[in-house]
């Protein structure tokens, strides 16, 4: 297996899909080709289409997959772009992998990572794109940098964290990844600080240069639209603002009449197009926890759709 990204919770993914001959599956954040090798090796009628916005993962996953040559194809763009690429065609299976990828992360120079103190604050998925980390941090007013923080990181010292910056960025530019850790454990009362202290900061500018949450709704929905009966949707998540909107938008499609309770019939219409693949969220075991430290935090949803 390519070490430039693990994949996680294979196994149980590649259940969860259901592979069956002749299908054909939706890799979106292909990566490293982790995920998508073993769905292609799954079977050998089945065929691919995947996506990913980063150039380096498309690369990589090109050399990966390429002995299946013929049964796939990849295309640089975010996966929140699938109508363009899926045009008219259905899908027996989705995946979503909506976390971050080992190389991205373990490559200092793409400055995703608050550990690497030389690090430019960059933190683009796709280097195509015109918004850094560093535009953020040093261009956002103040108060939007606090929503930011609040909204994404879930971080409860943002106005003292933003005050350091601002008066950081008042007496010159802040480029470093290093810079940006500094200033957000001073604004963190000593108490609460620790070795991982600056990660919601730093997963909130992440997440609000890359985009990671605009239209996931919507896209998550078009996706399981886009499946066939008995076609299945494998959601990964890696932290609570993203599993949120998956559980919602998968609790809508598994839910049928909406009407109050003390209707005597239905009056809304509303029909269930999917059913849950196991209730609860599926989690990483302790022996891939133990090889791969950043599954910990992931969880996998899974719905088959019923309809057409």
């Amino acid at each position: 297996m390519s070490e430039y990204h693990l994949p996680v919770m294979l196994r149980e993914v590649l259940e969860g899909l259901n592979i069956r001959a002749g299908g054909v599956y939706f890799d979106g954040t292909v990566g490293g080709g982790g995920h998508s090798y073993g769905i292609l090796s799954a079977d050998p009628t089945v065929r691919l289409i995947a996506t990913d916005k980063d150039g380096d993962a498309i690369d990589e996953a090109g050399k990966r997959l390429a002995r299946f040559e013929g049964r796939f194809e990849l295309h640089r763009t975010d996966y929140k772009n699938y109508q363009e690429v899926l045009g008219d065609r259905k899908l027996d299976g989705v995946l979503v992998d909506c976390g971050i990828s080992s190389h991205q992360i373990d490559d200092a120079s793409r400055g995703f990572t608050y550990r690497t103190a030389d690090a430019p604050l960059d933190m683009r998925m796709d280097k195509r794109s015109r918004l850094t980390a560093e535009e953020v941090v040093n261009g956002y007013p103040e108060e939007e940098l606090i929503r930011i923080l609040r909204s994404y990181g879930e971080e409860q010292f943002a106005p003292s964290i933003v005050r350091n910056i601002a008066r950081a960025r008042g007496k010159g530019r802040i480029r470093t990844c290093g810079e940006l850790k500094e200033l957000t454990e001073a604004g963190i009362p000593p108490k609460f600080r620790s070795a991982a202290c600056a990660r919601k900061t730093f997963q909130a500018i992440r997440i609000e240069v890359n985009g990671e949450l605009d239209g996931l709704e919507a896209c998550i929905r078009g996706l399981v639209g886009k499946l066939k009966q008995g076609g299945r949707a494998c959601i990964l998540t890696f932290h609570s603002l993203e599993d949120r909107i998956v559980k919602q938008v998968f609790r809508d499609l598994t839910t049928a009449c909406e009407c109050p309770k003390n209707f005597p019939v239905c009056v809304c219409g509303k029909k269930k197009v999917a059913e849950y693949v196991g209730k609860q969220p599926q989690t990483a075991g302790e022996e891939e926890i133990g090889m791969n430290p950043r599954s910990k935090s992931a969880k996998l949803r899974i719905v088959e759709k019923i309809v057409e």
